[in-house]
């Protein structure tokens, strides 16, 4: 990353942190150390850097820097080794979280969209991130168990198979549809054969949508 983008990057964490009243040290340096430009669409770089969700095609969105941001910080990342996405879109979240985990697994329904966050991978060479093109519901059994699970859509519950793949002690965040329509970004904690939920704020996230477009 250059000088001019650093920079960029650094203020957009600063503004970020100012935004929550507050933010990991560790976590502001994973938004400080991402290119947001590299995987907004050409025509939106003027607005990369702004507090502000943009449409990457696919009646799809780039998340608010502070949204991605405020669910990486409820990961509670500090001394977790894998985690995994369950909605790559233009792989923001997945490059942030790439700084923080040694092993990033992300998962994206639609074939073109992980083409592109793959290739963005590369050129930004974050070679700890694993990429799949799948329902994300299903999970990744193959490299379970996670430390962490991170849901970058709303889903209406979770999948009991995601909680299997999730190890002991583990933590998953995921907007959570309510039945009066409201999203809350819900946290949910394993303890052995307990699972602990915890509402943590309303959001505004796509909803998590069945099967694969190729």
């Amino acid at each position: 990353m250059d000088r001019i983008k650093a920079t960029k990057t650094a203020k957009l964490a600063q503004d970020c942190e100012a935004k929550m009243g507050g933010l990991d040290e560790y976590v502001k340096k994973a938004i400080a150390l991402t290119d947001r430009e590299a995987f907004v669409p050409m025509g939106f770089r003027h607005n990369a850097y702004k507090l502000d969700a943009l449409p990457i095609g696919s009646n799809q969105y780039i998340s608010s820097p502070l949204t991605v941001a405020k669910m990486t910080e409820y990961l509670i990342p500090r001394g977790a080794d894998r985690v995994l996405e369950v909605g790559c879109g233009s792989g923001y979240q997945a490059a942030v979280l790439s700084h923080l985990f040694r092993g990033v697994f992300t998962i994206e329904r639609i074939e073109s969209l992980i083409l592109e966050a793959k290739k963005r991978f590369r050129d930004l060479g974050l070679n700890n991130i694993h990429t799949r093109t799948d329902d994300g519901q299903n999970g990744w059994i193959q490299y379970a168990p996670y430390d962490r699970i991170l849901f970058s859509a709303t889903a209406k519950e979770i999948p009991a198979k995601l909680f299997d793949q999730l190890a002991d002690e583990g933590i998953l965040v995921a907007p959570i549809e309510q039945a009066d329509g409201k999203q809350v970004i819900t946290r949910f904690m394993k303890r052995g054969d307990r699972i602990i939920e915890e509402e943590l704020e309303d959001c505004d996230f796509v909803p998590i949508l069945d099967g694969v477009v190729k």
